[in-house]
């Protein structure tokens, strides 16, 4: 997010789709061959770009991982991220830019999502600061940063049906909260808090806090002090199983504002969503790279 708080961007890597339906229609067999840099930028000018690419577009190395005209590439301390991809309807343009993220520091954290460790969510870098470039006016710009990653070895909706996550800055670093619920019943409730050494701690968690649902009626909780009071002030993304927004909170007596994410998977589940969604995440099978 930037420092002014109007704008902010979000990359996410996928080797295996998860989001695509190309990927489910295909029986996700071939990871690989649905691979995509998504990139997505809100604020004034917007625009959403998700393409699920071939194995043919697929590059890997240790410090870098490329899907065709873009890339992710370490630098000594600093994550790279080249960004050349086309954005979806209704407003069809290309986006060209670099981002660079600088880590404060990285952690060692890995945790389970699931007993049988199916589903591990590893937050490498959540304090950092970022760098943005991009070729639109108004959208060169510093601010808070954050990465993280996912793995799973089956598709989210066998093991969940919905969950919640958050990264709020504090003065000390950040902090995030994890909250599901699984497809048995069960429940997740997991709170870290990240010093500018990479350093993390479990935190006693504050109370649940319900904001308003999405404008696609996706339902939305986070937490708060007791008898604190959060709210959503900047709407980033909005889809019929997914919300991600950018929200103010009170955590230990400091207010700040965090990004936000909400997904119901018992509504991605359904059959009826997979030829919208292919709508707004185009395949392209082959690529060629110079």
């Amino acid at each position: 997010m930037s420092d002014c708080g109007t704008r902010a961007v979000s990359v996410i890597g996928f080797i295996g789709s998860v989001f695509s339906p190309w990927y489910r229609w295909s029986g996700r067999r071939h990871p690989q061959n649905h691979v995509c840099i998504n990139v997505a930028t809100y604020g004034p000018g917007g625009r959403f770009t998700m393409t699920d690419r071939g194995v043919s577009a697929l590059r890997q190395t240790n410090a870098r991982f490329e899907v065709g005209p873009s890339m992710m590439r370490w630098e000594n301390t600093q994550l790279i991220i080249d960004i050349n991809e086309v954005s979806g309807p209704p407003l069809v343009n290309r986006i060209r830019g670099q981002i660079r993220l600088t880590p404060s520091a990285i952690t060692s954290v890995e945790m389970p999502l699931t007993e049988d460790g199916a589903h591990i969510w590893r937050p490498f870098a959540p304090v950092s600061r970022i760098e943005v470039d991009i070729d639109r006016p108004g959208w060169q710009w510093e601010g808070e940063g954050y990465f993280d990653a996912n793995f799973g070895s089956r598709a989210l909706e066998e093991d969940f049906t919905y969950w919640t996550w958050g990264r709020f800055p504090t003065r000390q670093g950040a902090t995030c909260f994890y909250d599901a619920t699984r497809l048995d019943g069960s429940e997740l409730a997991a709170g870290f808090r990240f010093d500018r050494t990479g350093q993390a701690e479990a935190t006693p968690l504050p109370p649940k806090t319900h904001l308003r649902r999405s404008l696609w009626g996706v339902r939305r909780e986070t937490r708060a002090d007791q008898g604190g009071r959060a709210r959503q002030v900047l709407n980033m993304l909005d889809a019929p199983f997914y919300s991600r927004s950018a929200v103010e909170t009170q955590l230990n007596g400091e207010r700040t504002t965090g990004v936000h994410e909400a997904l119901d998977l018992r509504r991605f589940r359904s059959p009826l969503l997979k030829p919208l969604l292919a709508v707004r995440v185009p395949r392209r099978k082959t690529w060629q790279f110079d």
